[in-house]
């Protein structure tokens, strides 16, 4: 109970302080490690179990990086692997190298000065990545750059840990170097073997049956176990979350999947930069002012300088080096850990901990107002006279690895794949148009996946699925789903995503029209409605109604949202026809017979009209046809003829085109 009171006193205090930030315009983030600093044991002390508080952070740890996981693809980590293998190392070996010598010239053991090196070498992936995704740069070349930058340190903080002991006073290291590599191996196997059979077989089956519960439950229990497993084998958690997100990203239901996870991942990651905070001793900081404000300068000033040169030597444009650089310059969670191991080993004083603390807390704190700010500086030093091929990159642009995905743009979005899905997919493939499908039956997707259709597996209703589908670039969405509250809850979200998309939304329910009106639908298409449109059109047309008044009039249901039939308004008048001259009038074709009594003549020699009653509109010859003909117009064997009338002057017609004897028999 005391956990949960401590959850209650965190988030109140955190929703004034972020509503604050949000005032100010000050990122949410840092208001999360405003409130852990003021919730915690330094400050008010408010909460006094921060170690059950650390448990739950850990949770949105793993639950952020399995997300971050969802979102990537092993093709697409393979992209980066320049960035991951090469930047990365680049990156922590400088920033190791220059932290460890500026501590060993003050005057630190050697020791000492590498574990320096160690905590400051890492950065902030809940950070960093979190405020990507919040601007939506993942996608773009320096953020993909910096993903595989902090891919890297989250591998590499494994070997720091079996090192510290090492760098301490007579410290050995109890283990097996070979027995970890071997461990390393089978996680990666059991990586290729899950993402290639086992986990597509199993969630396929998961999806088919409908049910939104035991799909999380899938997820929640995958992400864990392989978190699990990796901690078994000396890895972190962290980065077994990320390898259980790449197994799902592989399937055909990794967006619905980050759909699923993104709610509780931002709740538990708030929990995690408020325990941040909580570490941070503010009788520190008041006491030594100045020292906290000059390391946290210096931090952020070396680790952008160090990934600078890191980033450089990768070939890439001097834009990306500086958006990179700005956004890896703070120290990161993952240092925490190693702090905490080297206090044990008395690689740290109580002091320097405490300073080290400080420092990275408010490198974190600016984060996001750094990233924020780093275009417009990139901007200005890109006006300083530097060498030309250092503005382009020392390989002469952009790399290949950095081509960011292709974005469908102006395209179609349909929603669900029944009967009117596909006759809307397959106009738009005769229109040219371009298009994407959502579908929730996943043998639906797998099918047409092999036929070479642009569909996938999710719920449309999730903003992440939607996105996927680059409905914020589409200029229509059509939603063709049975599901009355998945069509609400879609169509605000494709609002909310796109204010500017037109919105086609299809019904079965009368009492719906409105209610998706007034959430945002442009088009609402009720089934019942379209019926009964349909009949009429057919009734005034065998009333002879010019079929372009029928026209003018069903746009002009439609157009007033099915007024008419919902009794909004009636209907006499409305169209301005008058209805009583056409009133019992027909019209039939006939072929005109060899040998029939009209064969050879002129409709004034057969006195069609004045003897029976009835009109000819038109006569059809061969491919070519005579409209409204006059009364010289000549009639001949296999003449088709429209004639206009009562059905008793037609009946009469009739004998005039078909041979003697033919008509009675």
């Amino acid at each position: 109970m005391e956990l949960l009171g401590n959850i209650i006193i965190v988030f109140s205090i955190a929703i004034v302080v972020i509503y604050i930030c949000m005032r100010l315009k000050i990122p949410a983030i840092a208001g999360l490690l405003i409130t852990g600093i003021i919730a915690g044991p330094h400050a008010l002390s408010v909460v006094h179990t921060v170690a059950d508080v650390e448990v739950l952070a850990e949770i949105g740890v793993i639950l952020l990086l399995f997300t971050i996981g969802l979102e990537l693809s092993i093709k697409q980590l393979l992209l980066i692997r320049r960035s991951v293998f090469l930047g990365g190392a680049l990156q922590v070996g400088i920033t190791l190298a220059a932290s460890a010598a500026i501590a060993f010239a003050t005057g630190s053991p050697w020791g000492q000065s590498v574990a320096y090196g160690f905590l400051v070498s890492l950065s902030s992936t809940a950070v960093v990545l979190k405020v990507l995704q919040e601007r939506s740069e993942i996608e773009t070349p320096h953020g993909k750059t910096t993903l595989g930058i902090l891919i890297f340190q989250d591998i590499i903080i494994v070997p720091m840990m079996l090192a510290l002991p090492l760098l301490s006073e007579g410290g050995t290291f109890q283990g097996s170097y070979l027995l970890l590599a071997a461990e390393a191996a089978g996680i990666i196997l059991v990586v290729i073997v899950g993402s290639k059979w086992v986990v597509p077989w199993v969630f396929h089956r998961i999806a088919r049956t409908r049910s939104r519960e035991l799909f999380m439950l899938a997820l929640v229990v995958l992400c864990f176990a392989v978190a699990w497993l990796t901690h078994i084998a000396g890895l972190s958690l962290a980065l077994g979350a990320f390898l259980a997100g790449l197994i799902v990203s592989e399937t055909e239901y990794g967006h619905e999947a980050v759909a699923s996870v993104v709610p509780f991942r931002d709740v538990f990651t708030s929990i995690f930069f408020v325990s941040v905070g909580m570490l941070l001793d503010l009788s520190f900081i008041v006491e030594n002012p100045l020292f906290a404000a000059g390391l946290t300068a210096a931090v952020l000033a070396l680790k952008f300088l160090c990934a600078l040169a890191a980033t450089i030597f990768l070939g890439y444009p001097l834009r990306t080096v500086l958006l990179v650089s700005f956004a890896i310059c703070q120290v990161g969670e993952f240092s925490f850990i190693l702090s905490k191991h080297a206090l044990k080993l008395e690689l740290l004083s109580g002091a320097d901990y405490q300073a080290f603390l400080t420092a990275s807390i408010f490198t974190m704190i600016a984060t996001p107002f750094i990233i924020a700010a780093s275009p417009r500086l990139a901007e200005r030093l890109l006006r300083l006279p530097l060498p030309e091929r250092l503005k382009r990159g020392l390989f002469g642009g952009e790399l290949r690895e950095e081509d960011s995905r292709r974005t469908m743009r102006d395209h179609l979005v349909i929603v669900g794949f029944g009967v009117n899905g596909r006759n809307v997919a397959r106009s738009a493939k005769m229109a040219g148009i371009p298009y994407v499908v959502i579908e929730m039956n996943p043998d639906t997707v797998k099918n047409e996946k092999q036929k070479g259709e642009s569909i996938f597996f999710g719920d449309a209703s999730h903003e992440e699925v939607l996105r996927h589908a680059c409905a914020g670039e589409a200029r229509v969405v059509v939603i063709t789903i049975p599901d009355a509250a998945a069509v609400r809850r879609t169509v605000v979200t494709a609002r909310r995503l796109n204010p500017v998309i037109h919105v086609i939304a299809r019904t079965r329910y009368v009492q719906e029209v409105n209610d998706l009106f007034d959430l945002g639908a442009n088009e609402v298409i009720p089934e019942e409605y379209e019926t009964s449109v349909e009949i009429f059109a057919r009734v005034l047309n065998r009333y002879m109604v010019p079929r372009n008044d029928i026209a003018r009039m069903v746009d002009s249901i439609r157009a007033d949202g099915y007024g008419m039939f919902r009794g909004y308004r009636s209907a006499a008048g409305t169209f301005g026809l008058d209805m009583k001259s056409l009133r019992g009038m027909e019209f039939i074709t006939v072929r005109v017979e060899p040998g029939a009594p009209a064969t050879g003549r002129t409709i004034a020699e057969m006195e069609v009209r004045k003897r029976h009653g009835a009109t000819v509109i038109a006569i059809y010859r061969g491919e070519g046809m005579l409209q409204n003909p006059d009364a010289e117009a000549r009639i001949e064997a296999e003449d088709i003829i429209l004639l206009l009338g009562q059905p008793e002057a037609l009946n009469r017609s009739l004998g005039l085109f078909v041979r003697e004897g033919a008509k009675d028999s």
